[in-house]
């Protein structure tokens, strides 16, 4: 079997639509250029990956240390302790 290259341009399919343009682009290359194919489908993930991650961890940041710096809360008529 012979690895033909293909052109770069195929990158812009997971840039542009993430996971779904990676799956597309690496089953339409993967005979022609499997190492490229891999590739495309790797960043289609990343991609997809940052804005979640980016999202993700200061939510979670935000929920463990926010008791910590808010005063406590007076409530009358709540003495359980």
């Amino acid at each position: 079997m012979q690895i033909r290259r293909r052109s770069s341009l195929w990158f812009l399919l997971p840039i542009v639509f993430n996971v779904l343009g990676g799956v597309v682009a690496y089953f339409v290359i993967r005979d022609d250029d499997p190492k490229k194919a891999r590739s495309c489908l790797l960043l289609g993930i990343i991609l997809a990956a940052i804005p979640v991650l980016l999202f993700v961890v200061p939510v979670l940041v935000g929920i463990t240390i926010l008791p910590h710096f808010m005063p406590p809360v007076n409530v009358p008529h709540m003495n359980y302790m």
